[in-house]
């Protein structure tokens, strides 16, 4: 697979910044801002709430359907022949 411009226009972009040399990273940008454990933690206590709302949802989900199976009301009827 070659690597260059496919049509008019990157030849174009490539001709004009072939030459371009930038150096515009700067040594503090490579830096974390957060703390790793902070990050870890975040993330943990993130998931120990999801864990638990998926449980409260299996919990209220079964629940309701008790609820709803108690309060069904069976009617006899005669069968059609």
């Amino acid at each position: 697979m070659a690597v260059g411009a496919r049509d008019f226009i990157d030849k174009l972009l490539v001709e004009k910044y072939a030459q371009e040399k930038v150096d515009n990273h700067d040594s503090m940008a490579l830096v974390s801002k957060v703390q790793a454990d902070d990050m870890l933690d975040a993330m943990n206590m993130n998931s120990d709430s999801y864990k638990t709302m998926l449980a409260l949802n299996t919990r209220l989900t079964m629940v309701c359907y008790g609820v709803v199976a108690k309060s069904a009301k069976y009617v006899k009827t005669e069968a059609l022949l």
